[in-house]
C-alpha cells in the first residue's frame, strides 16, 4: 500500500481518501479459505481448504511467499469453526499466528470473517434466526481483540454465492432449493453482514468495511431473453444493495423479493440498519464472469464463455456508477498453463490501467489465489484430493502440496514493486463521502 501511517498500518478509515491520490494502488494476494463444515452425505467429506492444501501446518512459510512478493496487503481468512469450536468457547490459535506474522512481515491483513462455511453447531446454518447475532457476537470478538492493529475487514465473502449455493442449489447448509431458499438464506446472510459491520464499526470507527461479492454480467443471446438477463443482472447486485439500504418499494426486485418469502418488515429492517460500502469489493475471473442465455429445447440455457479482459472494464464502470464508491478487484485469476494465466494477468492489469485513466476509483487488484485450490467438486466427490487440484495460482501445487513457483511470481513482484507503473495514475480525485 502506498501510504502507511505512523504505526506501519494499512490506512484507516478517516484516510481512507488517500486511496485515490493519483499515485496510489494496493496489490495484494490471498488462499483460498472455503470452510464447508458439514459432511456430504454420500461421501462424508468436508471441504476446508486449509486442510487440504496443506495450509494449517504450513501457514507460515506461506505467509513467507506473500511478503516475498512484496505486497503490503493479503486477504485472509479465518476459521470460524477452530476459533469458536462450540457456543461460549474461543481458541484464538488459528486467527493470533497468522495475524502477528502477517504484521511482522509487513502485510497488512485484509480479515476475511467468514468465506461459506460456518461453525457445525449453528444448527440450520444461515437459516438460523440467531445467526446474525451470532455472526455479530464474532465479528465484535475479532474486531475488539486486533483493534487498531487490523483496519480493513470484509465480513463476509460473496453473499450471493452464499445464498445459490445454501439456498438455491442446496449443495451447502443449510441445504434449501429454490429462489425461496435463495431468498431466505440472502436475507439471514445480510443481517449478519449488517450487524456485523456495525459491531466492527463500533470497536474502532476507523476500520475500513471491503464489502466483497460475486460478480456476473448477463448477455441475452438474442432479444426475447433481455428482459430476462435484466432480471438475472439485479439479482447479481442483490445483496450489496440490501445492506446499503437500497431495496425500496419501485426497486426492480422489491416486489420478486415478497414473493418469494421476504416481507415488507425484512426490508424495512435493511433500510434502517444500512451499511456505508467504504469500498466495494468484486471478485472476477474470465473462466465465469460472463453468462450469456439462449433458449434451447429444455429451455433456458446458460453459457460461460471464457471472456476478455474487457470484462475488467465493463464490470469496474458499472459497480462504481451503481454505488459511487471505490472499487477493489478482490479476486480475479484464471485457470490452466502458466501462459494462461499470464495472459490473464496481463491483459487484466492492462484494463485496470484503461479504468483508471477514465477517473474511475479502481484502487487495487488482487491475484487470487496465491496457490492452486481443491475444488469445490472434492466435497461430494470420490477420488483422492490432489485429483481436484485447480491450478490458478501464482505458485502450483504438486500432489504432495508442494508449493511450486511460477514465472507468474516474478511476473507480479515486478507489479508491485513498481507500484502504479502498470496501471497508472487515476485520472482524477474523488472524495469520499462520509
Amino acid at each position: 500500500m502506498s501510504y502507511p501511517n505512523d504505526h506501519g498500518a494499512v490506512l484507516p478509515r478517516s484516510q481512507l481518501d488517500r486511496v485515490l491520490d493519483e499515485d496510489a494502488f494496493i496489490w495484494a494476494t490471498g488462499i483460498e479459505d472455503t470452510f464447508i463444515t458439514e459432511p456430504w452425505p454420500k461421501t462424508g467429506r468436508i471441504l476446508d481448504e486449509y486442510e487440504l492444501t496443506g495450509h494449517y501446518d504450513r501457514w507460515k512459510a506461506d505467509i513467507d511467499l506473500i511478503a516475498g512478493l512484496g505486497l503490503r496487503m493479503a486477504r485472509y481468512g479465518i476459521p470460524w469453526h477452530r476459533i469458536q469450536p462450540e457456543p461460549g468457547v474461543w481458541n484464538w490459535e488459528h486467527a493470533d499466528q497468522p495475524i502477528d506474522h502477517l504484521l511482522a512481515r509487513g502485510i497488512d491483513p485484509m480479515l476475511d470473517l467468514v468465506h461459506y462455511g460456518l461453525p457445525r453447531w449453528i444448527d440450520g446454518a444461515y437459516g438460523n434466526p440467531d445467526f446474525p447475532a451470532l455472526m455479530a457476537e464474532y465479528a465484535a470478538r475479532c474486531a475488539e481483540r486486533y483493534r487498531g492493529r487490523v483496519r480493513w475487514w470484509t465480513p463476509l465473502n460473496e453473499p450471493r454465492v452464499t445464498a445459490w449455493y445454501c439456498g438455491k442449489l442446496g449443495w451447502w447448509p443449510p441445504a434449501l432449493r429454490g429462489w425461496g431458499g435463495f431468498v431466505r438464506v440472502m436475507l439471514g446472510v445480510c443481517r449478519g453482514i449488517c450487524l456485523s459491520s456495525q459491531a466492527i464499526r463500533a470497536a474502532d470507527p476507523e476500520n475500513v468495511l471491503c464489502h466483497v461479492d460475486a460478480t456476473d454480467l448477463y448477455v441475452a443471446a438474442d432479444a426475447s431473453l433481455a428482459g430476462e438477463a435484466e432480471h438475472r443482472q439485479h439479482i447479481v447486485f442483490l445483496a450489496l444493495d440490501l445492506v446499503s439500504g437500497r431495496i425500496i418499494p419501485g426497486h426492480p426486485l422489491h416486489a420478486w423479493l415478497l414473493g418469494h418469502g421476504a416481507t415488507a418488515s425484512d426490508l424495512e429492517w435493511f433500510v434502517a440498519h444500512r451499511c456505508d460500502l467504504d469500498v466495494v469489493g468484486i471478485n472476477l475471473y474470465p473462466l465465469f464472469s460472463r453468462k450469456v442465455l439462449s433458449h434451447s429445447s429444455h429451455g433456458l440455457r446458460m453459457r460461460m464463455p471464457y471472456a476478455p479482459p474487457t470484462i475488467v472494464d465493463e464490470l469496474a464502470d458499472l459497480y462504481h456508477q451503481r454505488y459511487q464508491r471505490p472499487v477493489m478487484i478482490t479476486e480475479t485469476a484464471s485457470e490452466g498453463s502458466v501462459r494462461r494465466r499470464r495472459d490473464w494477468l496481463d491483459g487484466s492489469v492492462a484494463a485496470c490501467a484503461r479504468v483508471r485513466a477514465r477517473g474511475v476509483p479502481l484502487i487495487g487488484y488482487t491475484w487470487w489465489p496465491l496457490f492452486a485450490l481443491v475444488t469445490w467438486a472434492y466435497r461430494q466427490g470420490e477420488r483422492p484430493p490432489e485429483d481436484y487440484l485447480k491450478q490458478m495460482g501464482l505458485w502450483d501445487l504438486d500432489r504432495d502440496l508442494e508449493r511450486i513457483a511460477t514465472p507468474l511470481v516474478d511476473a507480479y513482484r515486478d507489479l508491485a514493486s513498481g507500484g502504479v507503473a502498470a496501471v497508472g495514475p487515476l485520472a482524477r480525485l474523488l472524495t469520499v463521502e462520509r
